[in-house]
């Protein structure tokens, strides 16, 4: 039997056929994923092959097969650094959650997600949250991130969850696709699922008044079933996100306005950070990209390298 993965709970999973029909699956023996060091073998998201388990006196099933996959979503493992966890995989579309300052979101964990999110090949769209509870001052401030993600080219909306402004852009982006929603804890996530979707009351919990942070209400990943053609996955909050996977010299590929000036570097191997003649430092020394996207990526350059050598640079 072929069926999707609904629900992860680390050693159970909810499988759902394509007649609707649900089962509660366990892995067969280990399951060993071709460059992916991941602490979790099967994703939400996943399509698996699965056999009834004749020895349970249950309706449960044995999972002996994982489908290639499109795409996926991974983060940094929380306890094993060097390896990662998949957050969820065959996504059509993610959206980020932002809030300003309750929690705030910072444009480093912005930029870092959109990285991963253009190096897995899953379109991303910018959701600035809560925008109901804003002064004049931080209204000002969504509108210049807005403008800064917009003219990269992202889609960015400007949202309430609890006053449901501007959700039927989110729904006609949602409809017929599998969407997933992320972003810190306490942005909003589950309240807005719900005001999406009231029948599936998602849990949630008020925002941290001692640290300002959000308190984790969703334990594990889950996918869910849309009354209108879509289908959603509910994630964890997460409080930060690393890139991983990713080479050095590929991170400007994965900032969409760094990439369309790379070819006028003089180096073809140039990192953007020292090199003569660069033509992303150029056009940031003329405002023509953002400096925080480029503190992003030098944060993100930074964390690998240790030392930066300037005698490997490569003639044209």
């Amino acid at each position: 039997m072929t069926g999707r993965i609904y629900k992860s709970t680390g050693s159970w999973y909810t499988v759902k056929t394509q007649l609707g029909q649900t089962y509660e699956c366990r892995i067969k023996g280990k399951f060993r994923l071709k460059d992916i060091k991941s602490t979790n073998p099967i994703a939400v998201g996943d399509f698996v092959d699965f056999e009834l388990d004749t020895k349970s006196d249950e309706e449960t099933g044995v999972i002996n097969t994982i489908h290639d996959r499109d795409n996926y979503i991974v983060r940094k493992s929380v306890n094993l650094s060097k390896q990662t966890h998949i957050i969820a995989s065959n996504i059509d579309l993610v959206f980020l959650l932002i809030t300003i300052d309750n929690p705030p979101t910072f444009t480093s964990f912005i930029d870092r997600f959109l990285v991963t999110a253009e190096a897995y090949h899953i379109k991303a769209v910018l959701l600035f949250n809560k925008i109901d509870t804003y002064n004049q001052d931080t209204l000002d401030e969504v509108s210049y991130l807005a403008h800064v993600y917009r003219e990269i080219g992202y889609e960015c909306i400007n949202i309430s969850a609890k006053t449901g402004e501007n959700l039927d852009k989110v729904k006609s982006l949602m409809t017929g696709k599998v969407s997933m929603f992320t972003g810190h804890s306490g942005v909003g996530k589950s309240t807005l699922v719900n005001t999406i979707e009231p029948s599936l009351d998602l849990k949630t919990k008020a925002i941290s008044s001692q640290h300002m942070q959000g308190q984790h209400t969703t334990t594990f990943a889950e996918m869910f079933d849309l009354s209108f053609d879509a289908k959603i996955i509910d994630t964890p909050g997460i409080k930060g996100f690393g890139v991983v996977d990713i080479e050095n010299e590929e991170v400007s590929d994965y900032f969409p306005e760094f990439f369309k000036l790379k070819q006028d570097c003089k180096f073809n191997n140039c990192l953007h950070i020292e090199e003569p003649k660069c033509a992303v430092k150029q056009a940031l020394e003329k405002d023509e990209i953002a400096a925080s996207r480029y503190r992003s990526y030098v944060k993100i350059i930074e964390g690998e390298i240790e030392h930066y050598r300037t005698d490997i640079w490569e003639k044209e």
